[in-house]
């Protein structure tokens, strides 16, 4: 096709396109290496946990750490640092990406959002209610376990399948394990704070607002917003709400567009940038051409959203470093007849097994189908009620989030052990079921077909 002088250039819509599925390729393609990390880490302190060097295991986790300055101090157990101070970062994150597909992603629009919404609720209230009717009594306080979704293995599992699985069923696994994580925090919240003080939750409101206003004055630096972040995360970790809810609120605080004029910045980025190839290009490296390049360094992070830049930067230390961590710190239990040999005990590990294996998929393919049924939704194209059950199998795999919520369910009780087996148990069955399921179901590809792998 040509194009005569002076006519109006056409939109390219594979470019647009291109560019804002490029933050969902490389959250997909971070989550799916990470996810191998994560297994070894798991299968380090599982290892080691069942091993002589179990006592020596625990104790390091046990041991308190303090950060003092002067006579003001915070003194936490190193596990506690883990699940109170890493994992909000892992939370930051997870607020970044829920604020970006609200925004811009599967969920800004009606049409898109409820077929996930509609499974993620399913998935969320069959879990919890076979839970409950498994163990009505004293036990009833983990109903929250086998709520949750591992984003990580769930889409590392639906990769082992390549091309033959549809965009749209990728697509609406990852916005199912996204609105899955904003009812596990919403869980966390309100079901998981034993008291509230009244002064620091106030303190860390503020500290809201404080963030705000700094969003609303145009301020671009990060370091006001890391200081006022830290000061949200100390007074909520004071205030009695679990701590990792602040990385979530503040993830959610992040603007998800450019802060300030993105054309503007766009053409100063390429005047510094063209000045600075000029001076290395007339005058060597005597020209001194570093001022220009830490400009274009400045202006080339400005013209990127501050949502875009610092999930670019954090996601990858979250995916690779807070989670395989994490894992190290919670994923270890003994799998003795002491585990399950408590009736208790292995009443716990199967509920958590029978609310994650059986209530996920079932909870998430009828309240699905009920959307499509009731026209409020549609299936995507490629997909079928047998790729949805194969996906809700795979959002049976609970792992990070369902060990996070057994630690705050059962702390340290010997129940917190024979739910973690429950757990370990569960994601390895939804993770086999539903690659066999998806593997009988899913069309296989034509042959020499390569779009559905590149597609999100």
């Amino acid at each position: 096709m040509s194009i005569e002088k002076g006519s109006p250039k056409p939109v390219e819509f594979s470019t647009l396109a291109g560019r804002l599925a490029r933050p969902l390729r490389r959250f997909l393609a971070i989550e799916t290496a990470s996810s191998i990390l994560l297994l070894a880490a798991t299968l380090v302190a599982l290892g080691l946990a069942n091993s002589p060097w179990r006592e020596a295991w625990a104790d390091f986790w046990h041991q308190r750490v303090a950060i003092e300055i002067g006579r003001v101090g915070l003194a936490l157990s190193l596990t506690h640092w883990v699940n109170d101070a890493l994992m909000a970062l892992f939370f930051f994150v997870v607020g970044l990406e829920i604020k970006r597909e609200l925004t811009v992603g599967e969920l800004a629009s009606r049409e898109r959002a409820l077929l996930p919404v509609f499974g993620a609720l399913g998935g969320m209230l069959v879990p919890a209610a076979l839970y409950l009717v498994l163990q009505p009594g004293g036990a009833a306080v983990g109903w929250g376990i086998p709520m949750a979704t591992d984003i990580a293995f769930a889409v590392a599992a639906l990769a082992l399948l390549g091309p033959r699985v549809a965009p749209g069923l990728k697509i609406f696994l990852l916005a199912l394990a996204i609105v899955d994580d904003l009812g596990a925090v919403t869980v966390i919240a309100v079901f998981y704070t034993d008291e509230i003080r009244l002064s620091a939750l106030f303190a860390a409101l503020f500290g809201f607002g404080l963030v705000y206003a700094i969003r609303l004055a145009g301020v671009r630096a990060y370091a006001p917003y890391f200081v006022a972040g830290a000061g949200v995360w100390l007074a909520m970790l004071e205030s009695g709400v679990h701590a990792t809810v602040a990385g979530v609120m503040l993830g959610l605080l992040t603007p998800v567009h450019v802060l300030g004029e993105r054309e503007t910045l766009m053409t100063r980025l390429r005047e510094a940038a063209r000045e600075a190839l000029d001076r290395i290009g007339n005058g060597g490296h005597e020209a001194r051409p570093e001022p220009l390049l830490q400009r274009v360094r400045d202006l080339s992070r400005e013209a990127q959203s501050p949502l875009e830049y610092l999930t670019h930067r954090l996601h990858p230390w979250v995916a690779f470093g807070v989670m395989p961590i994490f894992a190290l710190a919670n994923a270890g239990v003994a799998l003795d007849a002491t585990t399950l040999g408590d009736p208790a005990g292995l009443s716990v590990a199967l509920a958590v097994t029978i609310g994650l294996l059986i209530g996920k998929p079932v909870g998430i393919t009828l309240f699905a189908l009920a959307a499509v049924r009731l026209r409020l939704a549609a299936l995507p194209r490629g997909v079928d009620a047998g790729a949805l059950f194969g996906a809700g199998l795979l959002g049976g795999i609970g792992f990070t989030m369902a060990l996070f919520i057994t630690a705050l369910a059962f702390a340290e009780s010997p129940l917190a052990s024979a739910a973690k087996v429950g757990v370990l148990t569960a994601s390895v069955f939804a993770c086999a079921l539903g690659l066999v399921v998806l593997w009988r179901v899913l069309p296989r590809p034509a042959a020499g077909s390569t779009s559905s792998s590149r597609s999100p």
